[in-house]
C-alpha cells in the first residue's frame, strides 16, 4: 500500500501528519512574546473558533465520507461509531485525572500524586487523542481509497485542525507563564501537548489494513470524539462571564474557514 504512494503523496502525508502539532508549537510560542497573558475576550473568540473548526471537520471530513463509503459505510456505520466515539471521551475524562483551564476543580480519578501542571496537560491530552485520530483516520481513507477521502481532502483536514491549534497552544501555554513557569518551560509543556496528535494519527495509519473493514465506523468515531470535546469543554468554557457573543463570532470564522477548505483545497 505505502510502496505504491508518488513522492507527492509522501510529501502530502508528511506535511499533513506534521502541521496539526506545528500549530499547536506556533502557538504555545506566544508565551515568548506576550507579557500578561492572553485577554479575556480574546480567549473567548479563540476557543469558539475551535469548536467551529472542529465541527465542520466532524460533519465534510469524518462523517459524510462515513456515511458514503463503499464498504460498510451508511447510517448504521455513522450512528454506532459516533456513538462509541462520545462514550470513549466520556470514559477517559472519568478515569484520567485532569484539570481545565481557568478551573480549580480536577476531574477525573481523585489523586494527591498528580501536580496542577500535569492535570492541566492531561486534559488538553484527552481532546488531541481524537484530532490525531481524526487525522490519521482520513488519511487511512485516502490510502484505502474506499471512503472517497483523497490525500488533498486529508490535508485540508489537517490543515484545518493546525489552524485551531495555533490558539490552542496559547491557551495552555500563557496560562502556565502567569502561574510562575518560566517561559521557556511554558513553551515546552504547550508545544509537546500537540505530540499526541501525530503519534496516534500514525498509529492509526500502521493499523490501516486491519480496519479497512471498520473504517467508516473509525471516521465517525473520531467525529463524535471530537464532538463531545466541543460540548463538553470547548463550548461552555467559551460561554462562561463576558464576551460570549464573541465566542459565536469565532464559532462562524472557524466554521467557515473549515468549509473553505475543504472546499477549495479537498
Amino acid at each position: 500500500m505505502f510502496l505504491s504512494l508518488t513522492q507527492g503523496d509522501w510529501l502530502i502525508l508528511i506535511i499533513g501528519l506534521s502541521m496539526p502539532f506545528v500549530g499547536t508549537a506556533l502557538g504555545a510560542s506566544m508565551v515568548i512574546f506576550a507579557k500578561n497573558g492572553i485577554k479575556p475576550w480574546l480567549q473567548k473568540i479563540l476557543l469558539g473558533f475551535a469548536s467551529g473548526v472542529m465541527v465542520a471537520a466532524s460533519i465534510w471530513s469524518l462523517i459524510i465520507p462515513s456515511l458514503e463509503a463503499e464498504v460498510n459505510g451508511g447510517i448504521v456505520a455513522a450512528v454506532i461509531g459516533f456513538a462509541l466515539g462520545m462514550g470513549f471521551l466520556l470514559l477517559l475524562d472519568t478515569v484520567i485525572p485532569h484539570l481545565h483551564i481557568n478551573s480549580n476543580q480536577p476531574e477525573g480519578v481523585k489523586t494527591k500524586k498528580i501536580n496542577r501542571t500535569s492535570m492541566m496537560v492531561f486534559a488538553v491530552a484527552l481532546h488531541n487523542i481524537p484530532e490525531g485520530i481524526a487525522v490519521g483516520v482520513t488519511f487511512a481513507g485516502a490510502l484505502t481509497g474506499n471512503a472517497g477521502i483523497t490525500f488533498m481532502g486529508a490535508l485540508a483536514l489537517a490543515i484545518g485542525i493546525a489552524i485551531q491549534n495555533f490558539p490552542e497552544g496559547a491557551i495552555v501555554s500563557l496560562p502556565l507563564r502567569l502561574e510562575g513557569h518560566s517561559r521557556t518551560k511554558s513553551f515546552l509543556i504547550g508545544g509537546l501537548t500537540g505530540i499526541i496528535e501525530p503519534i496516534a494519527a500514525i498509529i492509526t495509519i500502521l493499523l490501516t489494513e486491519l480496519m479497512v473493514p471498520i473504517l467508516p465506523y473509525l471516521l465517525s468515531f473520531a467525529a463524535g470524539a471530537m464532538i463531545y470535546v466541543v460540548i463538553e469543554e470547548l463550548i461552555p468554557q467559551s460561554q462562561e462571564g463576558e464576551h460570549s457573543n464573541l465566542a459565536t463570532v469565532g464559532f462562524m470564522a472557524g466554521f467557515i474557514i473549515m468549509l473553505l477548505l475543504d472546499f477549495l483545497i479537498g
